[in-house]
C-alpha cells in the first residue's frame, strides 16, 4: 500500500545553525498535548532525495542533506514556516524510485 509523504530538506549545515531541536522539541509538545502519535521523522541524507524526480531539489540542496518526512502535510508546512530557507515537496512510497520513505545513505 502506497502513502503519501511530505518533506522539508535542506543542507546538514543550514540545519544545524537553525533551532531543529527546539522547533521539534515544541511540535512533540503540541501532539502530546493533543494525544497525537509522532508522525515526523529526521533522516540524515535521505535515500529519497536520490530519486530522478528530485534532481531539482537536490540541486538545490548542498550535500549532506537532512530532511523531516511525515505523512501529515500540516506539521510540514508548519515546520517550513519555522524554518523558512527549506525545500519543501511530496511523494508517494513505496515507488520503484522510492521503496522505503525513511531511508538513509548512512544505512
Amino acid at each position: 500500500m502506497t502513502e503519501t509523504y511530505y518533506f522539508i530538506a535542506a543542507s546538514k549545515a543550514f540545519i544545524e545553525s537553525e533551532p531543529l531541536d527546539e522547533v521539534l522539541e515544541e511540535r512533540k509538545r503540541n501532539y502530546a498535548e493533543r494525544g497525537k502519535p509522532i508522525d515526523f521523522f529526521y533522516v540524515e541524507r535521505p535515500a529519497f532525495l536520490s530519486a530522478p524526480e528530485f534532481d531539482g531539489v537536490r540541486a538545490r540542496i548542498d550535500a549532506p542533506a537532512i530532511a523531516i518526512v511525515s505523512s501529515d502535510p500540516k506539521a510540514i508546512r508548519w515546520l517550513k514556516l519555522r524554518l523558512e530557507f527549506v525545500e519543501m515537496g511530496e511523494f508517494v512510497a513505496p515507488s520503484d524510485t522510492i521503496p522505503d520513505p525513511l531511508a538513509s545513505l548512512l544505512e
